[in-house]
């Protein structure tokens, strides 16, 4: 059986760039699995950071995209939970007060792995494989339940956080302009808008709702007509009159770290190492994150040490640990905190919110966090 320089397991987008990246070094590399089938219901839409397009655009994919398949955000408001007899707390970021042409991009998650899928089958490097075919490394990015990360005997405990996010298309009866909206509830709920191109040019939303598992239960199975009321009644028109676009799907929430991310002759990236909670939209970011990492350590690595060499890939544990452990830490604690229902702790919160609001240097400082500057 020949072997490959690097097999990657997982053809998600994280396995997909990696193979992409590694290969644009003249590395050969493998892909085990079929590829997947692109899906008409998939609704999921990536908000990717400065970092993650770079990468994307280094990789000859940000430039394949279709003109409506992704979107920029401009502004985004963050609005709390009001506490009895005092308003909701409100925090805005503007691209233009921060000097930036955008803070995030919203992509369609379907068209990004098409493209991805396509760049794939046009790279002379990468070949589709059998699982066992030897290499010198094996990088998992199976995703959360990877299987081969099991096999490895590696930890990988997920804390539930009991909740659910419901994702769709949505339409309002008015433009965007580019401004994501996000709306903290009562017991850890939050309700996430990011502006997108598609159904309706200009005037579309990708939704993200998280709540816990009885009421994404109800949403999800709430005629067309009870849901965009109960949606229009969180948003309170803030984005417009708001109708489905789409299907609705959800998925269960939780909070994880693998024990160790690397060891001789392999490594694991995005959700195989690591899942943090949506609400900051920095799960993808995450993982092209790794990829960016790892690929710049195999770049770097002396011409006499191999690929798989336990030491060079300690490099790469190094390097992500502190930002994956930091974002899983900030949306855990943003989570806990708006959880508690009462009164008081809604009151702090708001205030907090406001607070914040007022301090540019602090804003500035979170909004190059979550663009990986």
């Amino acid at each position: 059986m020949q072997s490959v320089d690097v097999l990657v397991r997982g053809r998600g987008a994280v396995g997909s760039s990696l193979a992409l990246s590694l290969a644009a070094q003249g590395l050969s590399v493998g892909m085990t699995g079929a590829p997947e089938q692109r899906r008409p219901s998939d609704v999921r839409a990536y908000a990717l950071n400065a970092a993650s397009v770079a990468l994307l655009s280094e990789l000859k994919i940000w430039g394949s995209l279709p003109a409506d398949a992704f979107c920029p955000v401009y502004d985004m408001v963050v609005c709390g939970d009001a506490a009895v007899g005092q308003p909701a707390g409100r925090l805005s970021f503007s691209a233009w007060q921060q000097g930036l042409r955008e803070l995030a991009v919203i992509v369609d998650a379907a068209e990004l792995e098409a493209q991805l899928a396509v760049a794939l089958r046009f790279s002379p490097h990468v070949h589709d494989v059998a699982d066992n075919t030897p290499a010198a490394l094996t990088a998992l990015c199976e995703g959360r339940e990877s299987s081969a990360r099991t096999a490895l005997g590696v930890g990988f405990e997920p804390r539930p956080y009991g909740h659910r996010a419901l994702a769709a298309r949505l339409v309002s009866d008015r433009p965007h302009q580019g401004t994501a909206r996000q709306w903290f509830q009562p017991g850890g709920e939050v309700l996430a808008l990011l502006p997108f191109e598609r159904p309706a040019a200009g005037a579309s939303y990708g939704l993200v709702w998280s709540c816990d598992e009885a009421r994404a239960q109800q949403l999800q199975a709430m005629p067309a007509a009870e849901f965009e009321q109960e949606l229009n009644a969180v948003t309170a028109g803030a984005a417009g009159e708001l109708s489905l676009g789409s299907e609705r799907s959800s998925w269960p929430l939780a909070l994880a770290r693998a024990d160790a991310v690397s060891g001789p002759g392999w490594v694991l990236l995005g959700d195989a190492a690591h899942i943090v909670h949506p609400l900051a939209g920095q799960g993808l970011n995450l993982g092209l994150g790794d990829v960016a990492a790892l690929s710049r350590v195999l770049a770097g690595r002396a011409s006499w040490r191999p690929l798989g060499d336990e030491r060079l890939l300690r490099r790469y544990a190094r390097e992500r640990l502190a930002p994956t452990l930091a974002m899983g830490e900030l949306t855990d604690a943003l989570q806990r905190l708006f959880a508690h229902a009462s009164p008081a702790a809604q009151g702090l919160r708001n205030r907090g919110l406001d607070a914040l609001n007022q301090l540019a240097p602090v804003k500035r400082w979170l909004t190059q966090r979550a663009l990986g500057l």
